[in-house]
């Protein structure tokens, strides 16, 4: 039962310490996972954060079930999802009755307005961070490259990169093409 709880308590404090979407996560999600609890590994976490931005649903809500089950099988994924997920139930549930007033609330615009300039520093580092360990040679550093400019530039949709990409990946290395 303790493993439950922390399980729970873990991803609480990840759903409630953070704003955003999944990306905005990832750095709580690495620190928490990855170097405090020990988890999973920084690449296993990797992979559960493709996955989980391939699958339906929301991605920090995705990585949550996939490390709960890892760690307790099916009641691990649903006290890990619980916790991802109260902290946002609670405060949508206060903002709701609050609502015209806290929007109009100068001190709340700018504190929100400071929160965003935080998330793209924590984005960036991770980005920056998981970058030096996944582009290793000319080959990934190119495919990094075509799915930035392709996500940015183009209006294809990021999940049909992510795909491609991956499929890309598995003709490779069936292939037996080694990095460069």
């Amino acid at each position: 039962m303790k493993t439950l709880a922390d399980l729970y308590f873990a991803f609480f404090r990840i759903g409630g310490l953070t704003f955003g979407g999944g990306l905005t996560m990832l750095p709580m999600l690495k620190y928490e996972l990855v170097e405090k609890k020990h988890w999973v590994g920084e690449e296993e976490l990797l992979d559960y954060y493709a996955v989980g931005q391939c699958t339906p649903g929301i991605i920090a809500v995705n990585v949550a079930t996939f490390v709960g089950y890892r760690k307790r099988g099916i009641s691990g994924a649903v006290f890990s999802t619980l916790g991802m997920i109260s902290p946002s139930l609670i405060i949508v549930s206060i903002i709701a009755v609050f609502l015209q007033q806290f929007m109009s609330n100068e001190i709340v615009s700018h504190a929100v307005g400071g929160i965003k300039l935080v998330v793209c520093a924590l984005m960036l580092n991770t980005v920056l961070t998981m970058a030096k360990k996944t582009v290793t040679g000319r080959l990934t550093a190119g495919v990094c490259f075509v799915a930035f400019v392709l996500a940015m530039f183009t209006p294809v949709p990021t999940v049909i990169i992510v795909i491609a990409a991956g499929v890309l990946g598995v003709i490779l290395c069936k292939a037996g093409r080694k990095e460069s």
